[in-house]
């Protein structure tokens, strides 16, 4: 039959883009931002905090679009426990960075990183093309609970999805680590 070696060589094919494909939900690994002032900000520092990972561009207007909702939505949520990071990965992010601060001042903090680690912890498929804003909400148990890039539908209507996605996340308790106890509610 001519349709099995057809057949084998579909179910590796899906067997390996499946591999590479983006898995949600999955557990947050860490991930490291390079801060202007010469630090790291390491997402595991906001354990407990349901975190939402912003990778952009500084060059970009939707990515600047964004990162206004995303400073509004930081003051609005931030004392119940979110936390949103940015993260520029672009071409020279590391000098525009400051430009971006001063013209955008974003109310959270922003960083940038290399395009190899965004694309790793993003789990892009090699040569994939890349539509930022990319947004990952990390729920408080640190689990990756969604994962959106700028050509999804999802930002046809950003902030309210985005809020929707928060308020959620910020519903579910954390998972108690010696005690048992929940860790709701703290910052």
């Amino acid at each position: 039959m001519r349709s099995q070696p057809f057949l084998a060589s579909l179910v590796l094919a899906l067997g390996a883009f499946s591999a590479w494909a983006q898995q949600v939900p999955r557990p947050a690994g860490e991930f490291a931002i390079s801060m202007v002032n010469g630090k790291q900000l390491l997402v595991s520092q906001y354990a407990g905090k349901v975190v939402l990972l912003a990778f952009m561009f500084t060059t970009c207007p939707h990515c600047q679009h964004t990162s206004q909702i995303l400073s509004g939505i930081q003051n609005e949520y931030g004392g119940q426990g979110l936390q949103i990071l940015g993260s520029f990965f672009n071409d020279n992010a590391a000098e525009l960075i400051r430009g971006f601060i001063t013209q955008f001042q974003p109310t959270f903090p922003v960083g940038y990183a290399s395009r190899d680690q965004v694309n790793e912890y993003l789990q892009h498929l090699p040569g994939k093309p890349t539509y930022v804003p990319e947004l990952v909400f990390i729920d408080r148990n640190r689990q990756i609970r969604g994962q959106f890039m700028g050509a999804d539908d999802f930002f046809k209507d950003q902030e309210t999805n985005i809020r929707k996605m928060v308020e959620s996340l910020l519903k579910e308790p954390a998972k108690g680590k010696k005690n048992g106890h929940s860790h709701k509610g703290q910052s």
